[in-house]
């Protein structure tokens, strides 16, 4: 069960804002023509925030970053779609949007 505080409706409006003005970056990684479609050009930035929109808390998990674990990385599991992100203020970084 989620519980207060697990940062989904904070993560939720600051992706989708993000999204709105185009201000993310893409993590870099070998397999990114595989794992971010949203950085290929595969799948829209308006796309992705109708996918974010659409989810729930239940969509939603996080946890530490691989390489730093006080960065919290949040996954949004939505009609088969793979988001995952984090933020260092001020820029929002996408790792992975596919399906």
């Amino acid at each position: 069960m989620k519980k207060p505080g697990d940062g989904y409706r904070e993560a939720k409006s600051k992706v989708l804002a993000a999204l709105a003005v185009g201000s993310y970056l893409h993590e870099a990684r070998n397999d990114i023509d595989i794992k971010n479609k949203l950085a290929t050009g595969e799948i829209s930035a308006p796309d992705v925030a109708a996918l974010i929109k659409g989810s729930t808390g239940n969509d939603h998990s996080r946890s530490p970053h691989h390489s730093d674990p006080s960065i919290m990385v949040h996954v949004i599991l939505r009609k088969g779609w793979y988001i995952k992100f984090y933020f260092v203020d001020p820029d929002t970084w996408f790792i992975s949007v596919h399906q």
